[in-house]
């Protein structure tokens, strides 16, 4: 009787899990149908050859030009910038937790530096426009505009330095115990072995995780879209006002543009462009993290 029982409740069990992850799956391949189907109706309209070579993109001003390159640049200007900020901060912190922190000061460290993920995305925003560029970026450079890429590359930078410290620091204590012993016995200094023995060792989970924090930095809207602006323009100056991808799905939302419309449904084309960037770096970076699991195991 009490086996029965219990078979029944791993039976339950089961079930109730297969069910939440049907919810996941089905949730993310409704997203997909939609935003191809809309796509679709987009791309009868409009060529995708003009839409991904084009470079004007004023698709809710007359006249209408649907060349979607200023706001990839924008993104990967913003995501770039992003990276030259987060990648040494967060490298230094993962190889100091990994390497030179005591147990008490790694206990403390690296859940305050997780703390920089929980805060609300908004508040970067708020902070880019009200500190970074009046008090940093303008003394240094006058004409640095009121919205520009560079501080919201700085506030997203500041957002993924947790995703590229962690993942780091994981890689580096997977690296095997005998290579740093060995290093050791060969007389290298403890900055010999964290740089020429560990960080190359752990090069696959570096790789993996600059790869997520770039995707994580391609996807941000609030922040981007606060500090940042809505200009979509083809450039590369990070001083000045652009939009990114994720910032025009944000000004179309806000209720302005009619339902069904051709500018509306710009927005499924942008978000299926946005989709298939974020998930080519997401399965870059799970490729490289399987191959370096599989490297240690």
């Amino acid at each position: 009787m009490a086996a029965a029982v219990r078979a029944i409740k791993e039976t339950s069990i089961r079930g109730v899990l297969f069910l939440c992850a049907l919810v996941s799956v089905l949730t993310t391949a409704g997203i997909i149908w939609i935003l191809f189907t809309e796509s679709f109706t987009f791309f009868r309209q409009v060529s995708p050859a003009d839409f991904y070579l084009g470079t004007r993109w004023t698709p809710l001003l007359e006249p209408r030009n649907f060349g979607v390159l200023p706001l990839v640049c924008g993104t990967f200007l913003v995501a770039g910038g992003a990276l030259l900020v987060a990648m040494p901060v967060g490298l230094a912190a993962a190889l100091y937790l990994s390497e030179y922190a005591p147990p008490l000061a790694r206990n403390v460290a690296k859940p305050v530096l997780e703390v920089l993920a929980g805060i609300p995305t908004v508040v970067y925003g708020f902070f880019a426009l009200t500190f970074i560029t009046p008090h940093i970026l303008r003394p240094i450079l006058p004409e640095t505009e009121v919205f520009n890429a560079a501080s919201a590359a700085i506030v997203v930078g500041v957002m993924i330095i947790p995703t590229i410290a962690s993942l780091c620091d994981d890689a580096f204590r997977a690296v095997p115990r005998t290579l740093r012993e060995a290093a050791y016995a060969v007389s290298a200094t403890r900055l010999e072995v964290s740089t020429r023995v560990v960080l190359p060792a752990g090069m696959s989970g570096v790789i993996a995780a600059v790869l997520l924090a770039f995707a994580r930095a391609i996807g941000e809207t609030m922040a981007v879209t606060m500090a940042a602006g809505v200009t979509a323009k083809l450039t590369l100056n990070p001083l000045t006002s652009i939009q990114t991808m994720t910032a025009y799905i944000v000004q179309v939302s806000l209720g302005d543009t009619p339902a069904g419309s051709i500018a509306y449904q710009t927005i499924f084309a942008v978000g299926m462009t946005l989709f298939l960037i974020t998930l080519t770096f997401n399965l870059l970076a799970q490729r490289v993290m399987r191959r370096f699991r599989e490297a240690y195991q």
